[in-house]
């Protein structure tokens, strides 16, 4: 296994990792997401020398902040995936050259108790594109600043901050890999964990923390799986962020494999944007002062239950009742939005939405027969249509209601 930085990144570790100086959070979440989001690194696709890259500057800054290994070999916690075009492969502990081997990093700071919180975020990404790119012009580096760098970021600066606590449970961070494969880094962690999971309070993930803008909107995702959680994210608001709140501890990111083991999770979320899976989800995009807010947030809430005892868990309502669809309209849902309907982010190109006339921006109503009122009425909906099937869509734009005929 690789042991050390690549000379790509030693000069960069050197720099910030060994000179003694002033912590300056804004500079190094700066930093964490130049490196990691940069051409060189090639997009982090697991199973890639970029990934690999990746994972050593995170071993690196982890260990920088004084958290100790705490993977299978050293920091590292490598996983293998024999079938990895089959999107129901699951990683294991096999070996071989007709598969994927990516790697987690580990790393945890000890302290006094017994009990353990974990603070996870995914670095990889989607390499030059492939299936999951919504890119549809030539191979390009996919860099993913937003996702999920800042996410990256907001951890190191979380390592970096809480190692100079004295906290009473111990702090585990863990960068996943195989995220954008399906949760391949956290589904084979929580199976094959090198902590012992009862111990485990409760998990945060940060997943796309990178774009807060001017209306402060943040998604939180998991905050049923707890009923200390709404009084909790209320009480540490202290910078009057716009709370987007959802009760579900499943969704797709790592967060979904610790609610699995009955752990209480929170996902954090700034928003979808049009860079989302594409070449343009670079550096100069990224907000620092609202990673380092939403990162803010999160220490304050350790620091604040430091002293509790361990938090309830309580399971949110069972997903596998959400409705299935085999068509689509091809839109980009805005996850952010909490008025009455379905807001459309993006729309996709040559798909049912953008050939009917529907825009970005545009809130869908009505589809079909059935009233729209949030996303999971619009899930249903959908639903119930297959491929070659015709229908009327009804958005509200700028408060005029329009209706658009689509065929699937």
């Amino acid at each position: 296994m690789k042991k050390h930085l690549s000379p790509l990144l030693l000069t960069f570790v050197f720099c910030f990792c060994e000179q003694p100086q002033q912590y300056n959070p804004i500079d190094s979440i700066s930093t964490d997401i130049s490196i990691l989001a940069s051409d060189s690194l090639a997009g982090r696709e697991v199973g890639t020398p970029g990934e690999k890259m990746a994972a050593d500057y995170i071993v690196a800054e982890l260990e920088a902040a004084g958290a100790r290994p705490k993977g299978t070999d050293g920091y590292y916690q490598s996983f293998f995936v024999k079938d990895a075009d089959n999107p129901h492969a699951q990683p294991s502990e096999e070996t071989g050259e007709d598969g994927i081997t990516g790697y987690n990093v580990v790393g945890m700071i000890d302290n006094p108790g017994e009990e353990l919180v974990v603070i996870g975020a995914h670095y990889d990404h989607l390499g030059m594109g492939g299936f999951s790119s919504l890119h549809r012009g030539e191979q390009a580096v996919h860099n993913g600043a937003d996702d999920n760098a800042s996410g990256i970021a907001a951890m190191l600066h979380l390592a970096r901050v809480l190692s100079e606590k004295e906290l009473n449970r111990d702090v585990l961070f863990i960068g996943f890999s195989g995220e954008e494969k399906g949760l391949w880094g956290s589904n084979y962690f929580t199976k094959n964990p090198t902590i012992d999971l009862s111990k485990v309070n409760f998990m945060i993930n940060m997943d796309m923390v990178g774009r807060l803008d001017e209306s402060k909107g943040l998604a939180i995702n998991g905050t049923g799986t707890s009923p200390i959680w709404n009084w909790l994210l209320d009480e540490v608001n202290s910078d009057s962020l716009k709370l987007i709140k959802s009760e579900s501890g499943v969704g797709p990111s790592d967060h979904t494999s610790f609610y699995l083991q009955d752990i209480p999770v929170l996902h954090f979320f700034t928003g979808q944007h049009e860079d989302y899976h594409k070449p343009g989800d670079d550096p100069e995009k990224i907000n620092e002062e609202g990673i380092l807010t939403v990162a803010s947030m999160i220490e304050q809430m350790i620091v604040l239950m430091d002293d509790d005892e361990q938090i309830a868990f309580t399971k949110t309502k069972d997903e596998s009742d959400n409705p299935r669809f085999t068509v689509t309209l091809g839109v980009v849902p805005d996850y952010m939005f909490d008025g009455e309907g379905m807001r459309i982010d993006g729309v996709s190109e040559d798909k049912p939405a953008i050939r009917a006339g529907i825009e970005k921006g545009d809130v869908v109503v009505q589809l079909g027969d059935s009233t729209v009122t949030d996303m999971m009425s619009y899930m249903r909906a959908l639903s119930v249509f297959k491929k070659g099937d015709k229908t009327t869509v009804v958005i509200d734009r700028g408060g005029e209601k329009l209706s658009f005929e689509i065929e699937f």
